[in-house]
């Protein structure tokens, strides 16, 4: 019986953890850098961005998705391959602008994702 409560229990935490993870309430987001932005502050297209990477896609350019060096060295120092970066569009403007999301972690992953409306002079932690 008490086998069974332990397990009822455990599958009840694991259901509670994929729920958090997947409406991105009650998740905790590890800062790297001191400004931090909400996702809902975020300009409406950079929520939009935020959605179509934990969707996979589409994206607005072939770019999108792929690696970010983090040459700047703002970022924390992460194994080659662990952060990509995504076009956040700007009106008006027929190029890609300089407004991006870089994320950390594996594909479609927003927990550790960071805003930079500079191209990479500075980025903000985006918070839940």
């Amino acid at each position: 019986m008490k086998h069974h409560l332990q397990l009822a229990i455990a599958s009840g935490l694991a259901a509670l953890a994929l729920l958090t993870a997947s409406t991105g309430e009650a998740r905790t987001v590890k800062c790297a850098v001191r400004q931090t932005v909400a996702a809902r502050d975020l300009p409406k297209q950079g929520q939009d961005t935020l959605e179509l990477v934990a969707a996979g896609g589409p994206f607005a350019s072939n770019r999108d998705g792929i690696q970010f060096g983090n040459r700047e060295r703002i970022l924390p120092s992460e194994k080659r391959g662990y952060y990509r970066e995504y076009t956040v569009r700007t009106p008006g403007v027929k190029n890609r602008g300089a407004r991006r999301i870089v994320c950390g972690g594996a594909e479609r992953s927003t927990d550790q994702c960071y805003y930079s409306d500079d191209h990479y002079q500075s980025f903000k932690c985006i918070t839940p």
